[in-house]
Protein backbone atom coordinates (compact mmCIF):
# COMPACT_ATOMS: atom_id res chain seq x y z
CA UNK A 1 0.00 0.00 0.00
CA UNK A 2 1.35 3.64 -0.85
CA UNK A 3 1.12 5.99 2.58
CA UNK A 4 -2.02 7.74 1.16
CA UNK A 5 -4.06 4.31 0.81
CA UNK A 6 -2.38 3.41 4.56
CA UNK A 7 -2.78 6.25 6.43
CA UNK A 8 -6.74 6.49 5.29
CA UNK A 9 -7.16 3.16 6.33
CA UNK A 10 -5.72 3.77 9.73
CA UNK A 11 -7.27 7.30 9.93
CA UNK A 12 -10.73 4.68 9.67
CA UNK A 13 -9.54 2.36 12.72
CA UNK A 14 -8.55 5.20 14.42
CA UNK A 15 -11.25 7.40 15.10
CA UNK A 16 -13.16 6.74 18.41
CA UNK A 17 -16.24 5.26 18.33
CA UNK A 18 -16.09 3.70 14.81
CA UNK A 19 -15.67 -0.12 15.42
CA UNK A 20 -15.26 -3.00 13.25
CA UNK A 21 -18.88 -3.59 12.73
CA UNK A 22 -19.29 0.08 11.67
CA UNK A 23 -16.12 0.06 9.80
CA UNK A 24 -16.93 -2.56 7.56
CA UNK A 25 -20.86 -0.93 7.30
CA UNK A 26 -18.91 1.71 5.96
CA UNK A 27 -16.64 -0.25 3.21
CA UNK A 28 -19.35 -1.80 2.01
CA UNK A 29 -21.10 1.65 1.31
CA UNK A 30 -18.35 3.11 0.07
CA UNK A 31 -15.80 0.89 -0.84
CA UNK A 32 -12.05 1.74 0.00
CA UNK A 33 -10.88 4.48 3.12
CA UNK A 34 -10.39 6.91 1.09
CA UNK A 35 -13.66 7.41 -0.29
CA UNK A 36 -15.16 7.37 3.12
CA UNK A 37 -13.05 10.69 3.83
CA UNK A 38 -14.14 12.35 0.38
CA UNK A 39 -18.46 11.90 1.21
CA UNK A 40 -19.97 14.35 2.47
CA UNK A 41 -21.82 14.28 5.97
CA UNK A 42 -25.15 14.10 4.14
CA UNK A 43 -23.67 10.60 2.68
CA UNK A 44 -22.29 9.68 5.65
CA UNK A 45 -25.62 10.08 7.48
CA UNK A 46 -27.59 7.56 4.83
CA UNK A 47 -24.91 4.95 6.50
CA UNK A 48 -24.21 5.71 10.04
CA UNK A 49 -25.71 7.80 12.75
CA UNK A 50 -25.06 11.63 12.72
CA UNK A 51 -22.65 11.14 15.73
CA UNK A 52 -20.42 9.13 14.17
CA UNK A 53 -20.95 11.24 10.78
CA UNK A 54 -19.54 13.86 12.37
CA UNK A 55 -16.38 12.27 14.04
CA UNK A 56 -15.49 10.80 10.75
CA UNK A 57 -15.45 14.41 9.17
CA UNK A 58 -14.25 16.23 12.14
CA UNK A 59 -12.07 14.34 14.52
CA UNK A 60 -8.26 14.63 14.28
CA UNK A 61 -5.99 11.91 14.20
CA UNK A 62 -3.24 12.38 12.09
CA UNK A 63 -0.40 12.37 15.42
CA UNK A 64 -1.45 8.70 15.80
CA UNK A 65 -1.74 7.75 12.24
CA UNK A 66 1.64 9.05 11.13
CA UNK A 67 3.56 7.17 14.29
CA UNK A 68 2.04 4.31 13.18
CA UNK A 69 3.62 4.80 8.85
CA UNK A 70 6.81 5.75 10.96
CA UNK A 71 5.96 2.10 13.11
CA UNK A 72 5.10 0.74 10.12
CA UNK A 73 8.39 1.68 7.56
CA UNK A 74 10.75 0.16 10.25
CA UNK A 75 12.31 -3.19 9.33
CA UNK A 76 10.22 -6.43 10.04
CA UNK A 77 7.16 -4.49 10.65
CA UNK A 78 3.68 -4.09 8.61
CA UNK A 79 0.10 -3.45 8.47
CA UNK A 80 -2.06 -5.44 6.73
CA UNK A 81 -5.55 -4.05 5.45
CA UNK A 82 -8.76 -6.24 4.39
CA UNK A 83 -7.85 -5.05 0.97
CA UNK A 84 -4.10 -6.36 1.46
CA UNK A 85 -2.99 -9.68 -0.73
CA UNK A 86 -1.31 -10.56 2.26
CA UNK A 87 -4.57 -10.75 4.99
CA UNK A 88 -5.04 -13.79 6.29
CA UNK A 89 -7.57 -15.59 4.35
CA UNK A 90 -8.84 -18.20 7.54
CA UNK A 91 -9.35 -14.73 8.89
CA UNK A 92 -10.85 -13.11 6.56
CA UNK A 93 -13.79 -16.24 6.47
CA UNK A 94 -14.84 -15.54 10.19
CA UNK A 95 -17.64 -13.35 11.16
CA UNK A 96 -15.29 -10.65 12.56
CA UNK A 97 -12.14 -10.34 11.05
CA UNK A 98 -10.15 -7.08 12.21
CA UNK A 99 -10.10 -4.22 9.15
CA UNK A 100 -6.33 -3.56 10.10
CA UNK A 101 -3.43 -5.77 11.89
CA UNK A 102 -0.34 -4.72 12.46
CA UNK A 103 2.27 -7.08 11.93
CA UNK A 104 5.92 -7.74 13.24
CA UNK A 105 8.57 -10.26 11.74
CA UNK A 106 7.39 -13.38 8.69
CA UNK A 107 4.03 -12.12 7.50
CA UNK A 108 3.77 -14.95 5.31
CA UNK A 109 3.37 -16.99 8.17
CA UNK A 110 -0.42 -15.63 8.55
CA UNK A 111 -1.47 -17.47 5.53
CA UNK A 112 0.53 -20.45 6.83
CA UNK A 113 -1.99 -23.93 7.95
CA UNK A 114 -2.19 -23.53 11.67
CA UNK A 115 -3.11 -24.92 14.79
CA UNK A 116 -3.91 -22.77 17.80
CA UNK A 117 -2.73 -23.92 21.31
CA UNK A 118 -4.19 -22.49 24.47
CA UNK A 119 -4.13 -22.68 28.32
CA UNK A 120 -3.73 -21.90 31.33
CA UNK A 121 -1.24 -18.98 32.60
CA UNK A 122 -0.96 -20.95 35.77
CA UNK A 123 0.18 -24.14 34.27
CA UNK A 124 1.80 -27.30 35.76
CA UNK A 125 4.90 -28.56 34.27
CA UNK A 126 3.51 -31.49 32.71
CA UNK A 127 1.01 -28.92 31.09
CA UNK A 128 4.07 -26.86 29.66
CA UNK A 129 5.99 -29.93 29.19
CA UNK A 130 2.96 -31.03 26.60
CA UNK A 131 2.03 -27.68 25.05
CA UNK A 132 5.95 -27.29 24.00
CA UNK A 133 5.82 -31.10 22.86
CA UNK A 134 2.92 -30.53 20.74
CA UNK A 135 3.97 -27.55 19.48
CA UNK A 136 6.98 -28.84 18.32
CA UNK A 137 5.20 -32.18 16.52
CA UNK A 138 2.90 -30.09 14.74
CA UNK A 139 5.11 -27.21 13.36
CA UNK A 140 7.63 -29.78 12.71
CA UNK A 141 4.74 -31.51 10.70
CA UNK A 142 4.66 -28.04 8.97
CA UNK A 143 1.92 -26.34 10.71
CA UNK A 144 2.36 -22.89 12.29
CA UNK A 145 1.46 -22.61 15.95
CA UNK A 146 -0.93 -19.59 16.96
CA UNK A 147 -1.30 -18.49 20.66
CA UNK A 148 -1.61 -15.65 22.85
CA UNK A 149 1.86 -15.11 24.25
CA UNK A 150 0.67 -15.40 27.88
CA UNK A 151 2.79 -17.19 30.58
CA UNK A 152 2.55 -20.51 31.05
CA UNK A 153 0.77 -22.56 28.37
CA UNK A 154 0.93 -19.96 25.26
CA UNK A 155 4.83 -19.20 26.10
CA UNK A 156 5.78 -22.92 25.62
CA UNK A 157 3.44 -23.23 22.62
CA UNK A 158 5.59 -20.61 21.02
CA UNK A 159 8.49 -22.43 22.00
CA UNK A 160 7.44 -25.38 20.47
CA UNK A 161 6.36 -23.58 17.35
CA UNK A 162 9.85 -22.07 17.35
CA UNK A 163 11.50 -25.73 17.45
CA UNK A 164 10.10 -26.42 13.84
CA UNK A 165 10.11 -25.52 10.29
CA UNK A 166 6.34 -24.30 10.89
CA UNK A 167 7.55 -21.63 13.37
CA UNK A 168 4.55 -19.64 15.22
CA UNK A 169 2.20 -16.94 15.52
CA UNK A 170 1.60 -14.61 18.56
CA UNK A 171 -1.62 -12.57 18.70
CA UNK A 172 -1.64 -10.24 21.22
CA UNK A 173 -3.71 -7.96 23.33
CA UNK A 174 -2.07 -4.42 23.31
CA UNK A 175 0.04 -2.55 20.46
CA UNK A 176 2.06 -4.22 18.30
CA UNK A 177 4.64 -1.93 20.12
CA UNK A 178 4.18 -3.37 23.71
CA UNK A 179 5.14 -6.89 25.21
CA UNK A 180 2.72 -7.91 27.60
CA UNK A 181 3.94 -9.81 30.12
CA UNK A 182 6.97 -8.35 30.80
CA UNK A 183 8.56 -11.53 31.59
CA UNK A 184 7.88 -12.57 27.86
CA UNK A 185 10.42 -9.88 26.21
CA UNK A 186 12.76 -12.67 25.37
CA UNK A 187 10.61 -14.76 23.86
CA UNK A 188 8.87 -11.61 21.79
CA UNK A 189 12.36 -10.74 20.43
CA UNK A 190 12.91 -14.23 18.85
CA UNK A 191 9.08 -14.30 17.55
CA UNK A 192 9.76 -11.19 15.99
CA UNK A 193 12.54 -12.64 14.06
CA UNK A 194 11.70 -15.73 13.71
CA UNK A 195 7.66 -15.96 14.14
CA UNK A 196 5.82 -12.63 13.97
CA UNK A 197 3.47 -10.89 16.58
CA UNK A 198 -0.05 -9.49 15.27
CA UNK A 199 -2.44 -7.41 16.95
CA UNK A 200 -5.71 -5.16 15.82
CA UNK A 201 -4.67 -2.43 18.19
CA UNK A 202 -3.42 0.97 17.65
CA UNK A 203 -0.11 1.53 19.01
CA UNK A 204 0.37 2.05 22.72
CA UNK A 205 -2.78 0.09 23.66
CA UNK A 206 -1.74 -0.76 26.56
CA UNK A 207 -2.78 -4.52 28.96
CA UNK A 208 -6.82 -3.90 28.81
CA UNK A 209 -9.24 -6.70 30.21
CA UNK A 210 -11.46 -6.22 27.16
CA UNK A 211 -9.20 -6.40 24.84
CA UNK A 212 -8.13 -10.02 25.47
CA UNK A 213 -11.14 -12.07 24.72
CA UNK A 214 -11.46 -9.64 21.41
CA UNK A 215 -7.80 -11.02 20.89
CA UNK A 216 -9.09 -14.68 21.18
CA UNK A 217 -11.55 -14.83 18.47
CA UNK A 218 -8.26 -13.83 16.10
CA UNK A 219 -6.23 -16.52 17.83
CA UNK A 220 -9.30 -18.73 16.56
CA UNK A 221 -9.70 -17.22 13.86
CA UNK A 222 -6.23 -17.58 12.26
CA UNK A 223 -6.46 -21.61 12.97
CA UNK A 224 -7.41 -24.44 11.36
CA UNK A 225 -7.94 -26.05 14.91
CA UNK A 226 -7.44 -25.09 18.61
CA UNK A 227 -5.81 -27.32 21.09
CA UNK A 228 -6.86 -26.52 24.67
CA UNK A 229 -4.23 -28.24 27.05
CA UNK A 230 -4.86 -27.29 30.37
CA UNK A 231 -7.73 -25.43 31.63
CA UNK A 232 -9.94 -24.62 34.99
CA UNK A 233 -13.72 -24.47 34.53
CA UNK A 234 -13.83 -20.62 33.89
CA UNK A 235 -10.47 -20.29 31.79
CA UNK A 236 -10.47 -17.88 28.92
CA UNK A 237 -9.38 -20.56 26.72
CA UNK A 238 -12.84 -21.96 26.61
CA UNK A 239 -13.83 -18.85 25.63
CA UNK A 240 -11.07 -19.28 22.70
CA UNK A 241 -12.19 -22.79 22.08
CA UNK A 242 -15.95 -21.53 22.03
CA UNK A 243 -15.21 -19.22 18.95
CA UNK A 244 -13.27 -21.94 17.26
CA UNK A 245 -16.29 -23.83 17.31
CA UNK A 246 -18.41 -20.90 16.12
CA UNK A 247 -16.40 -20.25 13.45
CA UNK A 248 -16.38 -23.85 12.25
CA UNK A 249 -12.85 -24.78 13.82
CA UNK A 250 -12.16 -28.10 15.22
CA UNK A 251 -11.41 -28.12 18.82
CA UNK A 252 -9.10 -30.45 20.74
CA UNK A 253 -8.03 -30.80 24.16
CA UNK A 254 -5.90 -32.96 26.37
CA UNK A 255 -7.60 -34.84 29.24
CA UNK A 256 -5.29 -35.02 32.54
CA UNK A 257 -6.17 -36.14 36.04
CA UNK A 258 -10.12 -35.73 37.51
CA UNK A 259 -8.57 -34.88 40.39
CA UNK A 260 -6.45 -31.66 39.22
CA UNK A 261 -8.85 -28.41 38.53
CA UNK A 262 -6.63 -27.73 35.46
CA UNK A 263 -7.93 -30.59 33.65
CA UNK A 264 -11.77 -29.10 34.50
CA UNK A 265 -11.72 -27.16 31.50
CA UNK A 266 -10.12 -29.77 29.19
CA UNK A 267 -13.00 -32.94 30.32
CA UNK A 268 -15.70 -30.29 30.11
CA UNK A 269 -14.77 -29.52 26.37
CA UNK A 270 -14.20 -33.24 25.56
CA UNK A 271 -17.82 -33.74 27.30
CA UNK A 272 -19.52 -31.11 25.03
CA UNK A 273 -17.47 -32.74 22.05
CA UNK A 274 -14.08 -31.54 21.37
CA UNK A 275 -11.80 -34.20 20.10
CA UNK A 276 -9.47 -36.08 22.76
CA UNK A 277 -6.16 -35.76 21.92
CA UNK A 278 -3.16 -37.44 24.01
CA UNK A 279 -0.78 -37.17 21.15
CA UNK A 280 -0.20 -35.06 18.32
CA UNK A 281 -0.64 -37.51 15.66
CA UNK A 282 -4.79 -37.49 17.07
CA UNK A 283 -4.54 -34.09 15.94
CA UNK A 284 -2.66 -34.35 12.35
CA UNK A 285 -4.63 -37.09 11.64
CA UNK A 286 -8.01 -34.81 11.99
CA UNK A 287 -6.34 -31.95 10.17
CA UNK A 288 -5.18 -34.30 7.15
CA UNK A 289 -1.46 -35.02 7.77
CA UNK A 290 -0.95 -38.72 7.46
CA UNK A 291 1.65 -38.70 10.22
CA UNK A 292 4.77 -36.35 11.73
CA UNK A 293 7.85 -36.92 9.50
CA UNK A 294 10.00 -38.80 9.73
CA UNK A 295 13.84 -38.04 9.84
CA UNK A 296 14.06 -36.81 6.73
CA UNK A 297 16.86 -37.06 3.95
CA UNK A 298 19.68 -35.26 4.51
CA UNK A 299 22.24 -34.00 2.45
CA UNK A 300 25.80 -35.01 2.93
CA UNK A 301 27.05 -34.19 6.08
CA UNK A 302 30.08 -32.15 5.32
CA UNK A 303 28.03 -30.14 1.99
CA UNK A 304 25.84 -29.45 5.17
CA UNK A 305 28.54 -28.39 7.48
CA UNK A 306 30.20 -26.27 4.49
CA UNK A 307 27.56 -24.05 4.09
CA UNK A 308 26.75 -23.48 7.58
CA UNK A 309 30.27 -22.18 7.94
CA UNK A 310 30.47 -20.24 5.19
CA UNK A 311 26.81 -18.97 6.87
CA UNK A 312 28.73 -18.12 10.02
CA UNK A 313 26.49 -16.30 12.07
CA UNK A 314 25.38 -13.29 10.74
CA UNK A 315 21.92 -13.18 8.73
CA UNK A 316 22.82 -13.16 4.63
CA UNK A 317 21.05 -13.63 1.70
CA UNK A 318 21.05 -15.88 -1.29
CA UNK A 319 23.23 -13.92 -3.21
CA UNK A 320 26.31 -13.59 -0.71
CA UNK A 321 25.72 -16.93 0.02
CA UNK A 322 26.03 -18.17 -4.33
CA UNK A 323 29.31 -15.97 -4.47
CA UNK A 324 30.70 -17.64 -0.98
CA UNK A 325 29.48 -20.90 -2.34
CA UNK A 326 29.98 -21.32 -5.72
CA UNK A 327 27.07 -23.42 -5.39
CA UNK A 328 23.87 -22.91 -8.37
CA UNK A 329 20.68 -20.84 -6.66
CA UNK A 330 18.67 -24.55 -7.43
CA UNK A 331 20.94 -26.40 -5.57
CA UNK A 332 21.35 -23.68 -2.77
CA UNK A 333 17.68 -23.43 -2.64
CA UNK A 334 17.21 -27.05 -2.35
CA UNK A 335 19.93 -27.24 0.90
CA UNK A 336 18.93 -24.27 2.68
CA UNK A 337 15.48 -25.67 3.01
CA UNK A 338 16.47 -28.72 4.41
CA UNK A 339 18.73 -27.05 6.70
CA UNK A 340 15.33 -24.83 7.78
CA UNK A 341 13.62 -28.18 7.94
CA UNK A 342 16.29 -29.43 10.51
CA UNK A 343 16.34 -26.49 12.42
CA UNK A 344 19.43 -25.03 11.45
CA UNK A 345 18.86 -22.30 9.98
CA UNK A 346 16.13 -19.45 10.30
CA UNK A 347 14.55 -17.72 7.54
CA UNK A 348 14.38 -13.48 7.80
CA UNK A 349 12.48 -10.90 6.69
CA UNK A 350 14.41 -9.57 3.12
CA UNK A 351 15.26 -13.21 1.99
CA UNK A 352 17.94 -13.47 4.55
CA UNK A 353 19.22 -16.21 6.57
CA UNK A 354 20.43 -16.76 9.84
CA UNK A 355 22.39 -19.71 11.45
CA UNK A 356 20.65 -21.08 14.38
CA UNK A 357 23.15 -22.26 17.67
Amino acid sequence: MCDDARAAWLKLTLITGVGGETQRTLLQAFGLPDRIFSASRAELERVVPTRIAERLATEDVGAAVNAALAWADEPGNALISLADRNYPRQLLQTPDPPTLLYAKGRVELLNRPALAVVGSRNATPQGVANAEAFAASVSRAGFTVVSGLALGIDAAAHRGGLGGPGSTVAVIGTGADRVYPARNRDLAQRIAMDGVIVSEFPLGTPALAGNFPRRNRVISGLARGVLVVEAAERSGSLITARLAAEQGRDVFAIPGSIHSPLSKGCHRLIKDGAKLADDARDILDELGVSAIPAARHEQPRHEDDRLLDLMGFDPCDMDVLAGRSGLTVDRLSAMLLQLELDGRIATLPGGRFQRMK
